[in-house]
């Protein structure tokens, strides 16, 4: 399996609460919801869709997975809702137990097994397992170089400071572009792969 993250990114590199202005406000951020002026459908919506069509299962941090947990199943009867619920789950925590896995099909994964984890399913057959949000994930799988694609669609705006995927431990990590494409937005839909030389 490869492990790959979509990720809704400003230009300065940060991740967090593209959604909505709740999503999360850690560290006081304001700025919740800044992706909706910079999405468009006509080339976010195929991109998504082709990430989903090689994607064997998800992987969430717990914040993102309670968020998701709290929105997708509400939205059945919509192919890509219907998807998203049926399609298998895992969610890295050290606080949830298997009681409070109430979205269908979820798997808890201990935090501290994270990485190991990971390890063994990028041994294993299968599709990809694609992580979405979970900035604090990312970039602990990045740091232990666990991560073969990264799917990131950059916006163009600068939101000053936030959370982030990319590690800062100052070692050098190459990635080679894939694809890219430029919305009418002016959002970027770009693919980059680990380089393998």
């Amino acid at each position: 399996m490869r492990i790959v993250t979509n990720q809704f990114i400003s230009l300065d590199g940060v991740v967090q609460a593209p959604g909505g202005p709740q999503e999360d406000t850690d560290g006081g951020f304001a700025h919740g919801g800044w992706s909706h002026p910079y999405f468009d459908a006509d080339t976010i919506g195929p991109f998504l869709a082709e990430t989903m069509s090689t994607t064997d299962a998800l992987l969430f941090g717990r914040r993102t997975w309670q968020t998701m947990a709290a929105a997708w199943p509400e939205r059945a009867g919509d192919p890509f809702a219907d998807q998203m619920n049926s399609i298998k789950k895992y969610v890295v925590s050290d606080t949830l137990t298997e009681a409070d896995l109430t979205w269908t099909n979820t798997t808890l994964v201990p935090g501290p097994e994270a990485a190991s984890w990971a390890r063994r399913r990028r041994e294993a057959d299968g599709g990809d397992l694609l992580i979405m949000g979970s900035p604090t994930l990312v970039r602990s799988l990045l740091t232990e170089d666990l991560v073969d694609e990264l799917r990131l669609i950059v916006m163009p705006v600068v939101l000053g400071g936030g959370k982030t995927i990319f590690p800062t431990d100052g070692v050098q990590r190459a990635f080679e572009l894939v694809s890219t494409t430029t919305a009418k937005t002016g959002t970027h839909v770009t693919t980059y792969r680990r380089a393998t030389a």
